[in-house]
């Protein structure tokens, strides 16, 4: 049931990043969608290590099934990518034009990066065969 929960939480963030995009040229909802999004991500992060310890066992990635370390691999590199996207974001609303195509494309792969990590969530919980 908590996993379910969680998978739920997942997918509400896709959605709401998604929204987010299709909104791009509405910017303080934008900003507010996608700032949310983020935050929530990392919120559910958080939880997820509360409840299963997650950094542990990501951590023994000899161990784990091949799944488990593609999920980690893609879910890390869509937080490294929120922070891409803070620093274009910020830039752009304070006037520099010149990030704003680089701002749309790191969205973009960001963007893909979230689906991926919710995709791949799903083999990461699914019980050993």
């Amino acid at each position: 049931m908590e996993a379910l929960f969680m998978q739920i939480q997942s997918f509400c963030i896709v959605i709401l990043m998604a929204v987010g995009i299709l909104v791009h040229k509405r910017r303080k909802l934008h900003v507010k969608l996608m700032s949310l999004a983020m935050i929530w991500d990392v919120a559910l992060i958080l939880q997820i290590e509360l409840s299963r310890s997650a950094i542990l066992k990501a951590s023994k990635a000899v161990e784990n099934a091949l799944a488990l370390n593609i999920h980690v691999s893609i879910a890390v590199s869509t937080v490294i990518f929120y922070g891409f996207m803070l620093y274009t974001g910020r830039a752009v609303l304070s006037g520099d034009n010149t990030l704003r195509k680089r701002h749309r494309a790191l969205g973009y792969t960001t963007f893909i990066l979230r689906i991926l990590t919710f995709v791949t969530s799903f083999w990461a919980v699914a019980p050993k065969a």
